[in-house]
This record gives C-alpha cells, sequence and structure tokens, in this order.
C-alpha cells in the first residue's frame, strides 16, 4: 500500500508518494487560484497530489487534498460514458440512432428491412431518399407510437438504388443528436421486361386483348401478375390468362363496350420473375376503345359482312384459302395495319410459292400469319372461288387504290376489330395465335390465370 509523505508547510515541495509507479492525470481548477495534478497508480487510487502554487500555505493544502480525494473518488467509478457525460461530451451518434442497413453497406438485398430506432429518447425527425436511375425520390414511412421505432411503408428495397438517411434524435434532456447514413442495394445481371400491346394513347376496336411478351421465362407467375394491374372505367371484371411463361393476356368476358377507359399499370420493377431476374419497370399504358366493328367472314360463299355497332353497314365479296392451304375458323382480332407490306411464302412455311413485295391495305390477324389484304394478282376470285394460302383476300389494285373493297374496309377498321370466320375446311385458331383468346370459354379463361 503506497504512503502519503507531507510536505512541510510553505515550503512549496510536493506531496510525494511512495509504491507503485504512478500515472498523471490533469484536472480541471477546483481550488481557488490552484491548478491540481493527480497521479494515479494503475488500480485508479488516488496517491498524490500536487499543488501548484508556491504560496499556498499548509492549511491550503489540506484542503486542496481533500478536494482532490473527492474528485478521485468520484473518478474511480466512472465508466469511459459516464465520463464523457461529466465533461459534457455527446456520445456518438451511432450508439444514440441505430440504422439498419449500417452506413456504408453495399450490395443490400431486397428482402432486408429498412429500420431506424433509438432505445433510449425519441425520434424527432426521419429523411430517408432512394436515387434511382438518375432520380431521387422520398420514401415514405411512418414513426411508431412510442417514437422509437421508424420504418418504411413500402418494406421491400428497390434494386440498384442508393438510399440516403438522416435522422434526428432527441432525449429527455431536450439534446439532439444527428444521424447521417448512405447503403446501396444489390444490383442484379439479369433483368426482363414486358411489351404491352396495344400501344399506348392508341384507339383500338372493342376485340382488343391486352398482352404481354415478356423478353425471358417466368417461372414465379404469381409473383409478376400480382405486379400487373389492369382497370377499366366503366368498371368491368377482366381476368388474366397465361400462355407458356412468357405471354400474359388480360380480357373481360364479352367485348368492350365502346369508350371505355382502359389502363394497365405495371409494377414489375425489382419483382423476381425467376431465379435471379428481376423486372426492370414501372410503366402505365392506356387506351380507348372506339366504335364497335365485327365482320364475319363466311368462307363458303365467299363474303365479308360488316357490322358497325351492331349495324350492318356493308357486304364485301372475299377469296379465302385454297382447299390445300384453308383459312381457320374461329374469332380473329386486327393486330397491325399496313398500307403495303412484303409477303414472302418462305416466313410462312410454304417454301417459294410466292414473294409479293407490295400487298397492299393489309391487317395481320394472326402471329402465324393470317392477313386480311388486298388482292391485285387474281381480281376475279372475290366473291367466286377460295384461291389464297389461308389469307382473306378483297379485291384491290396494285399500289392500293382509294376506291376499292379492299380500301374501302381498310379505311373503316380499327386495330382490335374482331374478324370471325366461320365455315372453312380447317380447324378453330388456337387461342395464343395472335390475339385469340375470345375462342375460349369464360371459364376456360379464367383457369389459366397464376393468382387464383
Amino acid at each position: 500500500m503506497s504512503r502519503l509523505l507531507p510536505a512541510k508547510p510553505d515550503s512549496g515541495a510536493p506531496l510525494r508518494l511512495t509504491g507503485a509507479a504512478p500515472r498523471r492525470v490533469v484536472l480541471p481548477t477546483v481550488l481557488p487560484r490552484a491548478w491540481l495534478a493527480l497521479t494515479f497508480p494503475q488500480e485508479g487510487w488516488v496517491v498524490g497530489i500536487v499543488v501548484m502554487h508556491v504560496q499556498t500555505r499548509a492549511r491550503r493544502a489540506g484542503a486542496a487534498l481533500a478536494a482532490a480525494l473527492t474528485w478521485a473518488g468520484l473518478m474511480a467509478g466512472c465508466t469511459s460514458h459516464g465520463f464523457d457525460d461529466m465533461l459534457g461530451k455527446a456520445p456518438a451518434a451511432e450508439n444514440v440512432i441505430h440504422v439498419t442497413p449500417d452506413d456504408g453497406s453495399k450490395q443490400v438485398r431486397p428482402g432486408r428491412p429498412l429500420l431506424v430506432r433509438v432505445p433510449e429518447g425519441r425520434l424527432e425527425s426521419v429523411t430517408v431518399v432512394r436515387s434511382q436511375d438518375g432520380q431521387d425520390s422520398p420514401v415514405r414511412g411512418h414513426l411508431s407510437d412510442n417514437g422509437k421505432v421508424w420504418q418504411p411503408d413500402e418494406r421491400r428495397l428497390a434494386l440498384a438504388a442508393r438510399y440516403t438517411v438522416d435522422a434526428v434524435a432527441l432525449d429527455g434532456d431536450g439534446h439532439r443528436t444527428a444521424r447521417h447514413c448512405v447503403f446501396t442495394t444489390f444490383v442484379p445481371d439479369e433483368r426482363f421486361i414486358g411489351y404491352v400491346t396495344p400501344e399506348n394513347r392508341s384507339t383500338v376496336g372493342t376485340g382488343m386483348i391486352v398482352s404481354l411478351q415478356f423478353n425471358r421465362q417466368i417461372s414465379d407467375r404469381a409473383a409478376v401478375e400480382r405486379a400487373i394491374r389492369v382497370t377499366a372505367t366503366p368498371a368491368v371484371e377482366i381476368r388474366p390468362h397465361w400462355f407458356g411463361r412468357d405471354r400474359l393476356d388480360f380480357r373481360p368476358e364479352e367485348y368492350w363496350k365502346p369508350g371505355t377507359q382502359v389502363t394497365v399499370a405495371l409494377g414489375l420493377r425489382d419483382v423476381e420473375g425467376a431465379p435471379g431476374v428481376y423486372g426492370l419497370q414501372y410503366k402505365t399504358v392506356s387506351f380507348t376503345v372506339g366504335r364497335s366493328q365485327v365482320s364475319l367472314v363466311d368462307a363458303a360463299t365467299h363474303t365479308m359482312r360488316v357490322r358497325r355497332d351492331g349495324r350492318l353497314i356493308g357486304t364485301v365479296p372475299i377469296t379465302a384459302g385454297a382447299p390445300k392451304t384453308t383459312t381457320y375458323n374461329g374469332k380473329m382480332v386486327v393486330m397491325e395495319m399496313f398500307e403495303v407490306t412484303r409477303m414472302n411464302s418462305r416466313t410462312v412455311g410454304f417454301g417459294g410459292e410466292y414473294d409479293i413485295p407490295d400487298v397492299p391495305h393489309a391487317m395481320r390477324l394472326t402471329s402465324s400469319g393470317t392477313f386480311v389484304h388486298g388482292n391485285y394478282w387474281a381480281p376475279h376470285a372475290p366473291g367466286h372461288t377460295n384461291v389464297s394460302h389461308g389469307c382473306v383476300g378483297l379485291r384491290d389494285v396494285k399500289g392500293g387504290g382509294s376506291d376499292t373493297p379492299a380500301a374501302w374496309f381498310f379505311d373503316r377498321s380499327l386495330v382490335g376489330d374482331v374478324i370471325e370466320v366461320v365455315h372453312s375446311e380447317d380447324k378453330q385458331v388456337s387461342p395464343d395465335n395472335g390475339l385469340g383468346g375470345w375462342n375460349m370459354s369464360w371459364d376456360d379463361w379464367k383457369a389459366g390465370g397464376a393468382v387464383g
């Protein structure tokens, strides 16, 4: 045990200790006109004191010793945090405000939660900004009832994004602590997108089917289906149907009513459609349903009857598929319209039988190559005989006339109009060949959704 050796009164000599090697800690002034230098051994006990004032009397030395021992007793039991508190030093922000994911984190997976919390006191404000694709967006969130926890309304983190968190906490004594954190999220190597039919802001016929073609095979069809909403005004039930793993169509039970406004909202961004393959799109497509026009092609009588809003507006002579290359039966929808297009038999599996560079007034009905188009190379066939390779031909002239049956029909048609073929010596068109979904019953159509 160290021994305290007294100094001579008014000698100015320091108080000296014997025993363990001391260490020095300088304290602020605690005595009038005096600075104290306390010396501690490793165990933290006070073992010496120097009164730095040559004129200090012995009685003042005694008072200084008593005060110093009081300081030492307080300090001997202090933690580092308590010492900071005694000296007025604020604790580190990360010890007051806890942020998950950690500041500086990279490649954070989307399923990991974003959380801001305080063990003591309460959160005064939390601001979170998401930077993605060159745009900054505020992240909406909410505080818990006790003010200790903040979390975002949308729990899932965005991919390939930078998050900035700024939080301010208030303790019980009114002291504020601020913290700034940044982290970045996982950047996937593979993405998928969906191509939407029809085009945005288009006006279409009443038979239009909303169709999405994906550029990747979708294995989690339910997740993708949930991320797509198709709505209509006036409201009508609209249901999805999958064709394979890369196509998703939507339609109502009956043809759309004229004047209906339809909106397709894609929330595919960061949706995992297949293992490691994430969606890329936030996109909205809207279109308007125009007047109703449904045409009935009778391959046996070589005629097409055109009805507008239920009223017959014309009967047009046609030529359908020849006996060896017949036309599909069933309901087909106009998918594309071309003033002039090239038709090459090699593209549809007929070898080198034809290559016509300037087919006029052409309207695509199926993905496999069925069209309604003008025919100038067999002008006597429409209304009399079937000579085509499966298309429906209307009389026309080379280059496309303005007053021919083909021109008349083309000028009165829209993408989305329905053309139904009957009495052909062929099978019914497949529902996935073009927009052929109207050939399915409503029950069969609804059974093709991934979400019950």
